[in-house]
């Protein structure tokens, strides 16, 4: 009998995309995997335990658009890379809101007012 044997990552990108939940959480920031963001990471968890964190703008938006329009995705951001994602993935139906986490407010207001999805 023949055995798989799937390498660490091969492993996680398997079980990452087979969600049972409705909404899926994708985390983008550039640093989203240090060790500080980890309570934040559980905290998010706790309430959708499906999370995806990316790094790269580019890697995340291929994954929200390879997504079925079936699935319901929660983008959270940081203001500076979702100036340059919102305007490409805001109109796709899979992705339901988009929260921009941000310290200064009065210049990301700007672009977000444009975007019905985008929550500050």
């Amino acid at each position: 009998m023949a055995t798989t044997i799937l390498l660490k990552d091969e492993f996680q990108k398997n079980t990452d995309d087979k969600n049972l939940e409705i909404f899926s959480l994708i985390w983008l920031d550039e640093n989203v995997n240090i060790k500080n963001t980890q309570d934040t990471e559980e905290k998010l968890r706790s309430v959708i335990n499906h999370l995806k964190k990316f790094q790269d703008v580019k890697q995340c938006q291929q994954y929200i658009e390879q997504k079925s329009k079936k699935d319901r995705l929660i983008l959270i951001v940081n203001g500076q890379l979702g100036q340059e994602i919102v305007p490409f993935i805001h109109n796709l139906r899979q992705v339901m809101s988009i929260y921009v986490y941000c310290a200064d407010e009065t210049i990301n207001g700007e672009w977000i007012s444009k975007f019905g999805k985008v929550k500050l």
